[in-house]
């Protein structure tokens, strides 16, 4: 294969590039989602397009669900929570906020928008929702998607720019709000409510004699105590569950409409691309709206005309040429000492003068002495540890092989991804030496992420 075929492979076809600024530019987008796998990215993603979405005349607002708070901190905000604050140092006429999911706080305000004050009040301490809120599995997508809805209601913003939950799974964002339907649906909870639809004793009569068993069981596995919290949560939410699934359709209903655009973000790895592919055939299947895939962290050289073959041979044939020229330079040094050795009498001679002579501090190390002769041959630096220049250039020549080792793996990865998903535009985003840390490194993400061109190879900045 050619130098200029190997490049070729490297190149995405222009068809497949990804151009997000006509999309963050269009008033029509109104809600752009950045999912994908745990670790990609999808943290700096969001917060880079909303900055750079702002910095275009936008109102932006970015909702991120990152524990590990560094959106906060490369917006240079103290600390972000459940209420959007505006992020200052934004460029041009446009406006940028930024706020954290509070996942308890969320769950809150729904009960306390939907119930009256004592029912309120009656579910905020009832240590089943309390432990429900905190962290019940779905909880937190779930929760996500209400803030969505919200925010959207509002109408504050032109653009949402929401940064999906770290779980384990990228599709458990669109199927949280199933799940809870699923659960308020639930045998469990037709069971729990039995009591509060037929009231009072008659109630409690009713489920100790018709659920006898059911409760009975329910009490073994999860404690009398907590049994009563439960029901007692049930009958006060029962009013609200119906809201719950009505919000959570809607909600999804948003998420399918033409104003929102999915991104998928990746690194290219198998792993975080293979869950891409998962995430583009799932939102095929639901008819949401790909704008296309992320790919973050993508190595490049600039010298990726160099193979990773030339670059080992050329290695090899530095470290035989410093070998070879080691030999030469001990030879006659070494031919030098027999001659010494055999002419020079107190090799053999042990009478008193010549043993003194041998043996002697004043001449030990001095300019006389043949341990301190210099050695014969090509100057190098041997005598002071350090490798010389061929040593130097044959371990940089590794160094690329390796690179162009890894460059060829992430090649392969994209290529495998773009041949089941041909339809997929794809922006790539060189790796940084360093994490994105203020809003200079988001803007330069933002540009890297608005650029047409592709990272491999020679857009790297590595």
């Amino acid at each position: 294969m050619s130098r200029d075929q190997g490049q070729a492979q490297h190149r995405l076809s222009p068809a497949r590039v990804l151009d997000l600024d006509p999309l963050l530019d269009d008033p029509a987008t109104r809600i752009v989602v950045c999912c994908g796998s745990g670790g990609v990215g999808k943290t700096t993603t969001a917060a880079a397009l909303g900055l750079r979405a702002a910095e275009r005349g936008r109102k932006v607002v970015v909702l991120t669900i990152d524990p590990a708070r560094r959106l906060a901190q490369s917006m240079g905000i103290d600390s972000l929570d459940n209420t959007p604050r505006r992020v200052k140092g934004v460029e041009g006429d446009g406006e940028l906020h930024a706020m954290m999911l509070d996942m308890k706080r969320t769950f809150d305000e729904i009960v306390e928008a939907h119930a009256d004050p004592e029912r309120a009040s009656a579910i905020l301490t009832n240590p089943f929702y309390q432990s429900l809120s905190a962290g019940f599995a779905g909880t937190q997508e779930y929760m996500a998607m209400e803030k969505l809805g919200q925010l959207r209601a509002r109408d504050e913003w032109d653009l949402i720019v929401v940064d999906t939950p770290p779980s384990r799974s990228a599709l458990d964002f669109l199927d949280a709000p199933k799940r809870l339907g699923s659960f308020l649906d639930g045998k469990l909870i037709r069971v729990l409510l039995a009591p509060a639809k037929v009231g009072g004793r008659a109630g409690m009569k009713f489920l100790n004699v018709g659920m006898s068993m059911m409760t009975g069981a329910l009490g073994k596995l999860l404690g009398g105590q907590l049994l009563k919290d439960v029901q007692t949560f049930v009958a006060a939410m029962d009013s609200m569950f119906g809201g719950f699934r009505t919000r959570a359709d809607a909600t999804y209903k948003l998420l399918q409409a033409p104003g929102t655009a999915f991104l998928v973000v990746a690194a290219p790895e198998r792993d975080a691309l293979r869950e891409a592919a998962y995430f583009v055939e799932r939102l095929a299947a639901e008819s949401m709206p790909l704008a296309g895939l992320v790919l973050n962290r993508v190595h490049g050289s600039g010298a990726a005309q160099l193979s990773a073959e030339r670059a080992l041979a050329a290695a090899e044939n530095l470290d035989l040429a410093h070998a070879e020229a080691e030999t030469e330079a001990e030879a006659p040094a070494s031919a030098s000492r027999v001659a010494e050795n055999l002419d020079d009498p107190r090799i053999v001679d042990q009478d008193g003068g010549k043993a003194g002579l041998r043996n002697s501090p004043d001449t030990h190390g001095s300019s006389e002495s043949p341990a301190t002769e210099p050695a014969a041959g090509p100057a190098t630096d041997q005598g002071s540890g350090s490798p010389s220049a061929d040593q130097l250039t044959a371990g940089l020549l590794r160094l690329h092989a390796e690179r162009m080792h890894l460059l060829s793996r992430e090649q392969r990865t994209r290529d495998r991804f773009t041949a089941l998903h041909p339809e997929v535009a794809v922006a790539e985003v060189a790796a940084l030496p360093g994490d994105v840390h203020d809003l200079a490194g988001l803007r330069d993400i933002g540009n890297r992420l608005a650029s047409p061109q592709p990272e491999l190879p020679e857009a790297s900045d590595d």
